[in-house]
């Protein structure tokens, strides 16, 4: 398994505008991301402040991500859920945003989240297996034991689908995920 990774495409610039390979397989498996994505899904976000997340897949269906935002700006946040881990519980989060062009590899045993931090976001990211209801997961995106410093400003309630209200708290999840020994990374 690799770990959690920002990418920091390269842009390529001129009169025109820019050019950048988002994804490459050679160039990927020399990051040591070896994963095979078979799925792309693409999400629109109308409200500033929309939060979808925590989610996961369960083995034997779990899923590695490659996250972009290709229109506004969001928050990712990726939080290691697997068992044994020096890291459990903790999280990492950075944005992501059409003028920056990061991406953020997420790999299985992390559970993913992200906020928008303008109206009308679009997220684009490949998937390693499709979705599997049968095997949908999550966690509480406001749970306290995890505290995520979402850059929410007082007073405002995140926009929030009813399933994601119900996510479990960290302390009630039994993780199927292993510790595989690579720690959860630092992304500054």
């Amino acid at each position: 398994m690799s770990p959690l990774r920002l990418i920091k495409p390269m842009r390529h610039m001129d009169a025109r505008g820019w050019f950048t390979e988002v994804y490459s397989e050679p160039a990927f498996a020399a990051l040591g991301i070896e994963c095979r994505f078979i799925q792309d899904n693409h999400s629109l976000s109308a409200p500033r402040f929309t939060l979808r997340g925590l989610h996961f897949q369960t083995p034997p269906r779990g899923q590695d991500k490659l996250v972009r935002c290709i229109r506004g700006r969001i928050f990712d946040v990726a939080v290691d859920i697997r068992k044994g881990s020096p890291t459990y519980g903790q999280w990492a989060g950075t944005e992501l945003s059409a003028e920056n062009g990061f991406q953020l590899f997420i790999p299985i045993g992390f559970a993913h989240g992200f906020l928008t931090l303008e109206p009308d976001c679009e997220v684009s990211y490949k998937c390693s297996d499709t979705y599997a209801p049968d095997y949908d997961g999550g966690v509480r995106w406001d749970d306290p034991a995890i505290s995520i410093a979402w850059p929410i400003p007082d007073g405002i309630v995140p926009e929030l689908s009813s399933r994601d209200v119900m996510h479990p708290l960290l302390a009630d999840l039994d993780s199927p995920f292993a510790y595989d020994g690579h720690p959860l990374l630092s992304l500054d």
